[in-house]
């Protein structure tokens, strides 16, 4: 079975030739033609009345932009509507009040003088977590600093044999051990990041939903471990997020930063998903800092999240 995902990392590894604007416009094609065929009527009339008000509504709720968001921006778009030009084009101008609404989450990863430098991420089953510090890892790497990872999940085997994989196709050491005890794994895999000089560690934890009261405290403990191996450890905690949970995302933020005090997020998959919208509801509910988004299966398609490129890739602008 797991020879099976191995075809993956060889594919992956071919270069994408477009853009990074041209990936994500393409990773988000299904929120923005979501978006499109709800807005194209409004839009066309270039009128903000009250039915076009509810049309733009309906849409935002369509797109997971959620209740709280989407009034937000109807009415901040209603505010600048007024002191617009007439010759104003409202996909301008909803753009921009989407932008300043999420432009205060877009916090770029910084690697501190910290060595070394430990990144903890976690999140439920399946959000792409292992996935993600592999690529988290060559993004790393591209500037310069030398990685360790940490296979903190013990629950699956075939996610230590995945971030094995990962990490030999980056070049670069995992710590692990069968059924051994996640928190013993990150002392022993800071412990040997300090001794080889290592710049960065990537932990990784095993995936757990909200609700499972004994994980959720065992997470707890892995934090508190981090911070007896190294100090002010650890100096990032992520959340990867799947895009296609929607609106349930704001229910993992919170109870993730609850649990650990969440430093920042991922939002991975949002090649496959229709709501995109909901880094809006996120920045509007519980802003935490959005380092990264990922847009697709090669191993650059993780990159710092942009909010001003990503509403224009988000939504339908062209006329």
């Amino acid at each position: 079975m797991f020879d099976l995902f191995k075809k993956t990392p060889a594919e992956t590894d071919v270069p994408d030739k477009r853009s990074w604007t041209e990936r994500l416009k393409a990773g988000l094609s299904l929120s923005r033609d979501k978006f499109a065929s709800a807005l194209g009527d409004v839009f066309a009339r270039r009128v903000l009345d009250e039915a076009a008000l509810s049309e733009l509504e309906t849409a935002l709720l369509g797109g997971d932009v959620g209740v709280d968001a989407t009034q937000y921006l109807l009415d901040d778009l209603e505010a600048r509507w007024k002191r617009a030009d007439a010759n104003a084009d409202p996909r301008a101008v909803l753009a921009d009040a989407m932008v300043d609404l999420i432009a205060p989450i877009e916090r770029p990863l910084v690697v501190g003088s910290q060595r070394p430098f430990v990144i903890m991420l976690t999140g439920v089953n399946g959000a792409g977590k292992t996935t993600s510090i592999g690529k988290l890892a060559k993004w790393l790497q591209s500037r310069n600093l030398s990685v360790l990872l940490a296979a903190g999940d013990t629950f699956r085997a075939a996610a230590r044999e995945q971030l094995t994989v990962w990490g030999e196709r980056n070049g670069v050491a995992v710590i692990q051990q069968a059924g051994g005890d996640a928190a013993a794994i990150m002392f022993d895999a800071i412990a040997a990041a300090r001794a080889r000089g290592i710049d960065v560690v990537l932990a990784d934890t095993a995936g757990r939903l909200p609700t499972q009261a004994n994980l959720m405290a065992e997470l707890r403990k892995v934090k508190r471990v981090i911070a007896k191996a190294q100090e002010g450890a650890p100096h990032e905690v992520l959340l990867v997020l799947d895009a296609n949970t929607g609106q349930n995302a704001l229910a993992q933020v919170r109870a993730f930063d609850e649990a650990v005090g969440l430093t920042g997020l991922i939002v991975t998959k949002l090649d496959g998903s229709a709501k995109g919208g909901v880094v809006a509801a996120i920045a509007k509910q519980h802003p935490i800092p959005l380092k990264f988004v990922g847009v697709g299966e090669a191993v650059d398609d993780l990159r710092p999240f942009a909010a001003r490129e990503f509403v224009e890739a988000l939504l339908p602008l062209s006329r």
